[in-house]
C-alpha cells in the first residue's frame, strides 16, 4: 500500500480536486505531531471563497476514516492524517520480508541501455587519488540504473591516444631503459614523464620532437605502435589491480586509440554536411551561435583531437548499443569540452544529441593540496587505499582483537571507508580526504553504516530461528519503529531519484538515516529479551533493516560485513 496515494485518493473524492492534484499538494509535515501525512487547503480559498480553515473542516466532514488512519485532525488551514502504527509497519515490513535482496528492485528500465563512460584514466600515468571520483560514481550510477531494470554498459574510455605518448616515446629514448621499465612499471614511465616536463621547460625543441613520434603512431610507424603498445600492456596490469581493490568491473575497454580507423569517415561526414571551416591551416565546427568558442576537429599538422574521438565514439556506441541516455563522468573543469562537441553531433543532424549527458563533479585533495601528474605530485590510489585497509586494522586490533576474518575485513571497511566518504556529499562538491572522519565508526560515514549492518546481523545469529508468518505488527506502536519504516518504504523512491539526478549521494545519506534510525531503534526497545510477540515483530524490522542495509551499500560498490 502506497500510503500517500492512499490518502490523495480519500481527499480527492472529499475535496472535489483532481487526484494528480491531491497528490501534489499531500505534504508530510517535518513536525512528527502534526501527523504523517498534512493537506493544506489555502489554494481552495480562490475555487470556493471561504477561508482556508473551514474548508478543511468541511473535508474532515466529508472523509470516510478507512482502517489504515488512525485520526484525522483540522489544524489551522491543514487536514492532518495519523497513520494507523501496526497497519502501517505491516504494510511496509511484509513488502520488504516478501521481496527480501530485490526489494528496491523495479523494472522500470526493462528493454532499455544506458551506456555509461567511466575511470578513463591515462596509459601509462599511475592510477591516482583524482581518478578515484569518476570510477566510484560511475560504478554507483551503473549499478543503480541496474537495479532499476536497465540494460547497462560500462565503459572504460582510456586515455591510450595522443601527444602525451610522443612525449613518453622521446622521454623514454632519452632518458629510459627497458630493463629499468621492465623493473618498475609504471613508476618509471611516470618518472620519465616528469623528467621529460622538467626539461622542455628549457628545451622547447622536445615538445615538436613529441608531435612528430605521435604523428609516426598515427602514420602506423612500427617502432612508435610497439613502444605505445609496451606501455599499453604494464599500465592495464596496474589498472586491473587498483579496479579488483574497488571491486569495479567495466564491460568495454575501448579507449581512444580504438577509434582510429573511425575517425576519417566522421571527418568526411563532417564535410559534406558544410560543418567544417578552415581557421589557420585547422579544422573547426563554428560554434559562435551557440557563445562558445569553435571546436578544434583537425588540427594544422593533421592531428586528431579529444574532440574528434569523443565525437566518434558517440557515433560508434549510438550504432552499436542504440542507448537510451549515454553518461560520461568527468570533472567540472570539462564541462565546455563537452558542450562543444555536443552541439556538433546536434549540428550534424542527430537528435539524439540531447540523449549525451555530461556529468561533472568536483575534486579530489588530500590537506598537501590539488594533484598534478606533469609535475609528480601525485598520490597513488593503491597506497590510498592499502593505507585505509592499514588504518582499519589498528581500528579492530584496538576494539576487536578476536574478530575472525580480520584481514578481509578490514579491506572491506577501509576500502568501503573511502568509497562512501567520496559518495557521501552532492558528486559536485569537492572531496578532501580526512583519516579521522572517514574512518569515524560513530559519525555519518561508510564504517558507522556497516558497523549497523554488523549488528543487525549480530542479533539474528544470536535469535536463532525466526518465523515471521504470524507477526503482530500492531506491537510495533513507538515511534522508533515508525521511524524505521518510514525510511524502508522510502528506500525504492531512494534509487528512483538517485538515477534521475544521477546523485548516489541520495541512497549514500538514506543510508545514514536508516542506520542512525535502527541504532535509536536499537537503544530505545529490548529485543531478544521482549515477550514473544514483541520480539517477532521486532525481528521483522531488524531482518527488514539488515536487507536493506545490505542491498544499498552493493548500490554503492562497497561490502557489508556480518561482523566487525
Amino acid at each position: 500500500m502506497d500510503f500517500k496515494v492512499e490518502v490523495a485518493k480519500l481527499l480527492a473524492a472529499a475535496a472535489d480536486v483532481s487526484f494528480e492534484d491531491a497528490l501534489a499538494t499531500v505534504e508530510i509535515p517535518a513536525n512528527k505531531t502534526m501527523g504523517d501525512f498534512a493537506y493544506p487547503c489555502f489554494r481552495l480559498a480562490k475555487v470556493f471563497r471561504k477561508a482556508p480553515p473551514m474548508i478543511a473542516q468541511e473535508i474532515v466532514e466529508k472523509l470516510d476514516k478507512p482502517e489504515f488512519i488512525e485520526q484525522i485532525q483540522v489544524v489551522g488551514a491543514y487536514v492532518n492524517f495519523y497513520i494507523n502504527k501496526g497497519v502501517y509497519a505491516q504494510a511496509v515490513l511484509k513488502d520488504v520480508l516478501k521481496d527480501k535482496d530485490n526489494y528496491g528492485k523495479s523494472d522500470i528500465g526493462n528493454g532499455k541501455t544506458i551506456v555509461i563512460d567511466y575511470s578513463s584514466p591515462n596509459i601509462a600515468k599511475p592510477f591516482h587519488v583524482g581518478h578515484l571520483r569518476s570510477t566510484v560514481i560511475g560504478n554507483a550510477i551503473y549499478k543503480i540504473h541496474e537495479e532499476l531494470g536497465y540494460n547497462c554498459v560500462g565503459v572504460n574510455h582510456l586515455g591510450d591516444w595522443g601527444t602525451q605518448f610522443g612525449k613518453l616515446i622521446v622521454a623514454y629514448r632519452n632518458w629510459g631503459s627497458k630493463e629499468a621499465v621492465e623493473n618498475n612499471g609504471i613508476q618509471e614511465l611516470m618518472r620519465i614523464y616528469v623528467k621529460f616536463h622538467d626539461e622542455a621547460e628549457n628545451n622547447p625543441s622536445l615538445d615538436d620532437e613529441a608531435r612528430l613520434w605521435f604523428v609516426k603512431m598515427q602514420e602506423g610507424d612500427q617502432e612508435a605502435l610497439t613502444l605505445w603498445k609496451w606501455f599499453y600492456e604494464i599500465s592495464i596490469k596496474e589498472f586491473e589491480r587498483v579496479y579488483e581493490m574497488l571491486g569495479v568491473k567495466f564491460d568495454v575497454y575501448t579507449g581512444e586509440s580504438f577509434y582510429n580507423d573511425k575517425m576519417a569517415p566522421v571527418v568526411e561526414e563532417l564535410k559534406n554536411k558544410n560543418i567544417l571551416k578552415e581557421s589557420e591551416g585547422a579544422l573547426i565546427v563554428d560554434l559562435e551561435d551557440k557563445n562558445m568558442p569553435p571546436c578544434l576537429i583537425i588540427r594544422k599538422d593533421g592531428g586528431t583531437l579529444y574532440a574528434t574521438r569523443d565525437i566518434t565514439a558517440a557515433l560508434y556506441r549510438k550504432k552499436t548499443y542504440n542507448f537510451e541516455k549515454c553518461i560520461y563522468l568527468t570533472a567540472l573543469d570539462q564541462n565546455l569540452h563537452f558542450a562543444q562537441w555536443f552541439e556538433v553531433i546536434h549540428k550534424m543532424g542527430y537528435d539524439w544529441y540531447k540523449d549525451l549527458i555530461h556529468v561533472p563533479f568536483g575534486l579530489v585533495s588530500l590537506d598537501s593540496g590539488k594533484l598534478s601528474t606533469r609535475h609528480g605530485n601525485v598520490v597513488l590510489m593503491e597506497d590510498l587505499l592499502s593505507q585505509a585497509i592499514g588504518e582499519t586494522k589498528k581500528i579492530i586490533e584496538e576494539k576487536n582483537p578476536g574478530l575472525e576474518n580480520k584481514e578481509e575485513v578490514s579491506k572491506q571497511v577501509g576500502i568501503g571507508a573511502v568509497i562512501f566518504n567520496d559518495l557521501y556529499n552532492g558528486r559536485i562538491k569537492d572531496v578532501v580526504f580526512s583519516w579521522e572522519r572517514m574512518l569515524n565508526f560513530d559519525g555519518e560515514t561508510g564504517p558507522y553504516v556497516q558497523y549497523t549492518h554488523a549488528r543487525a546481523c549480530s542479533i539474528l545469529k544470536r535469535a536463532g530461528e525466526i518465523s515471521f508468518e504470524n507477526i503482530e505488527y500492531s506491537k510495533l506502536s513507538d515511534d522508533a519503529s515508525l521511524d524505521i519504516c518510514k525510511l524502508l518504504e522510502a528506500y525504492p523512491d531512494k534509487i528512483r531519484d538517485a538515477a534521475n539526478k544521477l546523485e548516489p549521494s541520495v541512497v549514500t545519506r538514506h543510508l545514514v538515516a536508516i542506520a542512525q534510525a535502527f541504532n535509536k531503534f536499537y537503544h530505545d526497545n529490548p529485543i531478544l529479551n521482549s515477550e514473544e510477540e514483541v520480539r517477532q515483530a521486532r525481528l521483522a524490522i531488524v531482518v527488514a533493516v539488515k536487507t536493506v542495509m545490505k542491498q544499498g551499500l552493493n548500490l554503492l560498490g562497497i561490502d557489508a560485513p556480518e561482523q566487525m
